[in-house]
């Protein structure tokens, strides 16, 4: 059987480490290929070749630097159907959503293109007399980006791309559960004209990023997962020099307002709770129905959802598998736990078979009305195609509801009450606001993050926040007492 490698230097390399673990197929439990995981010697390796070749891209001009950046999207833009056909392989969600997964990132790579003017600096004559003050932003080093397995290729886009055009070097660390993604990506860069050491991909598990964390040769690391890794992430990072921005989990609430038009809102929560089997962090997993709209509302939800076609991602499919038998048994469990507390099961997931694919990792969409807040179906991260009902009288009710919550990724509203919109964007104590739209994932020219602990760190993904945090700033004061001269030169300037 054959086993992803990692990738160092512009080639693929299959290290010292005899450990591996298996790739599996979600939708037929047939495991498909095995990863290689690397030891503390083959991360080394990674980290080595990223510092050795950061001097020489740090020194390459902007204009080389754009050039291939440029050259990386256009080869995305031909060849991305092959990309999101090797996720919907590993990861299990369907073609049209991992096309969409391509494209989101690519809005990142995109923005990136941009960098000669994002990294412009500026410049003060005569601050005091004959005394100039420039600024300008500068590359910080080696990076390392530690992704999950949700986002195999969207993910890891809303950092490195930022990085490598800022003149950074890169180290990723992809989930070992869909590691070929970042394999192809690399390749990608490669072909694109990235010299060697510039991205490299590293496939592990904790050993890896361990050392990520400690070695001193990285300096910054941008991790998205689960709060408690975060959490650890952040800690180990910072305790060792590092700049880390750090993204945890969410338990996103939707408002629905008794005004709202409960169609979309259906058809919006719908999408929202389980687009991608719920397994993004953006997912809304939580209801929050005020006043006397709950029962109507949660009738016009359960109807859209009976009709969801659920089976293999490569195939006429609405919604894939889980991504693997562990974590579906463990969303199950969450549903047990909801029905035994006294929820009303009003669609249950756990009753659906696939006749051709009997050992996939399946779990249909799961409806849960009559939810209350002691509830663990409530209260944990359950990332999976779960919804959960909540009735409430008013919207402060509703409010409280999100703002006590522990974490503050990403909330919506549905409401064509433009008042009652603007006070809960005004107060609702979250990162990412909808204002009746369902999953608010901001594009790449703003920033994407959360509050409370849904975020370690001060730096949110991709946006202009990305571009600081990959860079550092420097002011230059400057005199000179007499002019200087470069001599003759009639040519056009050019950028070289």
């Amino acid at each position: 059987m054959s086993v992803v490698p990692h990738w160092i230097n512009n080639k693929q390399y299959t290290g010292q480490s005899a450990t591996n673990a298996p790739v599996t197929n979600p939708a037929t439990g047939e495991v498909t290929r095995r990863v290689a995981l690397a030891d503390q010697h083959d991360t080394r390796v990674a980290i080595n070749a990223a510092a050795a070749a950061f001097p020489a891209w740090r020194d390459t001009s902007l204009a080389k630097r754009t050039s291939i950046v440029f050259r990386f999207r256009e080869l995305l833009n031909e060849r991305k159907n092959e990309l999101a056909e090797i996720i919907t392989s590993e990861h299990g969600k369907v073609l049209s959503d991992a096309l969409g997964e391509v494209s989101r990132g690519q809005e990142v790579v995109e923005f990136a293109c941009g960098i000669p003017y994002l990294l412009r600096g500026g410049m003060t004559e005569n601050a005091s007399t004959s005394i100039d003050v420039t600024s300008l932003r500068q590359p910080i080093g080696p990076v390392g980006i530690i992704s999950p397995f949700n986002f195999p290729a969207m993910v890891p886009m809303w950092f490195f791309p930022i990085a490598i055009a800022a003149g950074n070097t890169v180290v990723l660390k992809p989930s070992e559960k869909d590691p070929s993604a970042s394999l192809w990506i690399a390749e990608l860069w490669s072909e694109a004209g990235l010299p060697d050491g510039v991205f490299n991909v590293l496939q592990g598990d904790k050993i890896a990023v361990d050392e990520l964390l400690v070695n001193p040769e990285i300096k910054a690391i941008s991790f998205v997962g689960s709060t408690p890794i975060a959490q650890y992430v952040y800690a180990t990072g910072t305790a060792h020099g590092k700049r880390v921005q750090a993204l945890g989990g969410a338990k996103n609430h939707a408002i629905v307002l008794p005004d709202a038009d409960l169609d979309l809102a259906a058809d919006a929560m719908v999408n929202a709770g389980f687009g991608s089997a719920g397994e993004r962090c953006m997912a809304i997993s939580v209801l929050v129905a005020v006043g006397n709209i709950a029962d109507e509302l949660v009738a016009k939800i359960a109807a859209r959802t009976r009709i969801l076609k659920i089976g293999d991602g490569n195939k006429a499919s609405d919604m894939g598998p889980l991504v693997s038998k562990s974590h579906r048994d463990k969303v199950a469990s969450y549903v047990d736990a909801g029905e035994k507390d006294g929820a009303t099961i009003v669609v249950d997931g756990r009753t659906i078979t696939i006749d051709d694919a009997a050992d996939g990792f399946w779990l249909g969409p799961t409806l849960i009305d009559h939810v209350g807040t002691e509830m663990s179906i409530y209260t944990d991260e359950i990332f999976g195609p779960v919804l959960s009902v909540i009735r409430v009288d008013s919207y402060d009710e509703a409010l409280e509801l999100v703002n006590s919550s522990e974490f503050g990724n990403g909330t919506a509203i549905f409401t064509n009450d433009g008042g009652a919109a603007r006070r809960f964007q005004n107060e609702v104590q979250v990162g990412m606001v909808g204002i009746n739209v369902p999953v608010p994932v901001p594009m790449a020219y703003y920033s994407f993050g959360g509050w409370k602990n849904s975020l370690f760190g001060d730096s949110h993904a991709h946006g202009l926040e990305g571009v600081h945090f990959f860079t550092r700033g420097k002011v230059i004061t400057t005199r000179w007492l007499d002019p200087s001269h470069a001599g003759i030169e009639l040519g056009f300037p050019q950028n070289t």
